[in-house]
């Protein structure tokens, strides 16, 4: 580990968004390492710290007792020292619909390395672009991390739609010992589908379309898919499409959120155009999953191995990252899709 010695991130480094500064928050957290970032999300249209980002740093501020300096809406350059990570219940607000996933991404693995459990509540968005719905991290990304020794559980009490938001999310973690490796490098045949569609102060008849439309799509598969439609409790409207994919050795999920004049059944089929994407692909985790394991393989003992198609920029520069902080040298193979990385064994 680099102790002592500030390290600074420039925020525009590759895709150059929220993923530098969430990732390296954890990391400096973890490691007990000040941090000092700046061109915060340079390469965003709207550079600097929003709401959603500024509560993932007074989150970690309060969890490790962090000083930190530049923690504004728009601030583009961050100071952040932390010290000992505390356990216990936390409750956080983004007070926009801001991602409750991404800042509980951010949270997690510090929380997991404390020495008691802790239990952590967002208010935000749950379901909104740009980042991972609830259903994925409890029926995709829970799942896996477990399988590397991770135990974290979500339950949503209210869901949160862009723009009212008002969504909560409770998160339950356990401390964990250390981190085993994973490998994922053989994805085997599909065994199992699971289909939710939901929606939020909106007639359920756009629910059963968009529930019809995607057993349509997928009805050549010869499953016989779960199917769950959901009327889901919320300040604000909404609709969702989520399927989970069940393989012999891996979970992938695919998530499309309506708009106004988007369809029902273009809802759907979003969703499984991503999934039949991914059928045709190699890919052996889908890429949002990559994004959220790579952290945890660098903390893992021994070597973990992952395939995931396409490979993108957002995850070639949350690697990084990690390498800023940790050890590690990641080795990435384009072609096919494949990073691979000795962890530490951090405990």
């Amino acid at each position: 580990m680099k102790h002592g010695k500030a390290i600074t991130i420039d925020g525009r480094y590759g895709e150059g968004g929220g993923q530098v500064l969430r990732t390296a928050l954890t990391l400096s957290a973890l490691f007990a390492v000040p941090l000092h970032i700046h061109h915060i999300r340079g390469n965003r249209k709207k550079p600097g710290l929003r709401p959603q980002h500024l509560t993932g740093v007074r989150a970690l501020a309060r969890i490790t007792g962090a000083g930190v300096e530049g923690a504004t809406v728009d601030s583009c350059e961050l100071v952040f020292e932390p010290g000992t990570i505390t356990e216990g219940n936390y409750s956080f607000q983004i007070g926009t619909a801001g991602s409750t996933g991404l800042v509980l991404q951010t949270i997690i693995p510090v929380l997991l390395f404390g020495k008691t459990p802790s239990q952590i509540q967002v208010t935000g968005g749950t379901h909104v672009p740009l980042s991972p719905s609830f259903h994925y991290l409890e029926a995709i990304f829970a799942p896996t991390l477990k399988k590397m020794g991770g135990a974290v559980s979500f339950e949503i009490e209210q869901w949160g739609w862009y723009p009212k938001g008002g969504g909560s999310v409770i998160s339950k973690i356990d401390n964990t010992q250390g981190l085993t490796p994973v490998c994922l490098s053989d994805r085997g045949k599909l065994l199992d589908l699971n289909i939710l569609s939901a929606v939020s102060n909106l007639p359920l008849s756009i629910a059963e379309r968009q529930r019809d439309q995607a057993l349509k799509r997928v009805g050549h598969l010869g499953l016989g898919p779960g199917i769950r439609i959901e009327d889901a409790p919320s300040r604000g409207q909404g609709t969702v499409v989520f399927i989970a994919a069940q393989f012999e050795g891996s979970t992938g999920g695919f998530t499309s959120l309506g708009t106004q004049g988007k369809s029902a059944e273009a809802v759907a089929d979003d969703a499984c155009n991503q999934f039949s994407s991914f059928l045709d692909s190699k890919g052996v985790i889908d890429v949002h999953l990559a994004d959220q394991l790579v952290l945890y393989m660098a903390l893992a003992r021994g070597r973990s191995t992952l395939i995931t198609q396409p490979m993108t920029d957002h995850l070639l520069t949350n690697v990084w990252v990690i390498e800023q902080f940790a050890p590690v040298k990641f080795n990435v193979d384009q072609k096919v899709g494949k990073i691979a990385v000795n962890g530490i064994g951090f405990q």
